[in-house]
């Protein structure tokens, strides 16, 4: 299934260079696995869905490992059609995708649980877009009470739902979310912000 990620990276340092070809490097055990592009606007990633946010998770704890205020943004998308690498919208694979609601948000409780500690504190604002689907809203409804239930959650906004944790547990939910909401033959996308060390953490 197409998959994938327009990533830019902020550092707040005049040593952004050093923080950023760094960062990149950090994608370096996942390029086997994925296409990744590199031009002055942002990263590309294009690869299997289940690893696309450990490759962003990995990318954000090596570039805020620094002790900079850092700033994610990206766009991410699964099943969308027109891409040149998938002309159809074709739909995940794997079974376990299209089970109920209920199944699957014990589901992702469980990943998330079991996601890795990294020892970096982050906040991450995300809205998810499940199209494509003739019951979108009990998809987002869903995906607040998995939310809810995630261990970082923090509140709702508008337009966006705020969470805040590990970066391991964080990144965890937002793939779970992007992953396991929406149909799966459906086109979804997930608009993302992810910040650390900002001085005005609140």
């Amino acid at each position: 299934m197409f998959s994938g990620a327009q990533i830019s990276l902020y550092p707040m340092t005049d040593d952004f260079v050093a923080v950023i070809l760094e960062a990149i490097a950090a994608l370096d055990p996942y390029r086997p696995s994925f296409r990744i592009e590199t031009d002055d606007l942002s990263t590309l990633l294009v690869g299997p869905p289940d690893q696309l946010f450990s490759a962003m998770r990995d990318l954000f704890v090596s570039a805020a490992g620094h002790g900079v205020h850092c700033v994610l943004a990206a766009t991410v998308s699964r099943g969308c059609p027109g891409e040149p690498d998938d002309p159809i919208c074709t739909p995940i694979s794997d079974s376990r995708y299209g089970r109920p609601l209920d199944e699957r948000i014990v589901s992702a409780l469980r990943q998330v649980e079991a996601a890795p500690k990294t020892g970096q504190v982050v906040a991450a604002q995300f809205s998810l877009y499940p199209l494509g689907s003739g019951h979108h809203m009990d998809e987002i409804y869903g995906c607040i009470d998995f939310l809810k239930s995630s261990g970082v959650f923090e509140r709702s906004k508008n337009f966006c739902t705020k969470l805040r944790g590990d970066a391991g547990a964080v990144f965890a939910t937002l793939g779970e979310a992007f992953l396991r909401f929406g149909a799966p033959q459906g086109h979804v996308a997930l608009d993302l912000k992810v910040s650390a060390n900002s001085p005005s953490a609140v």
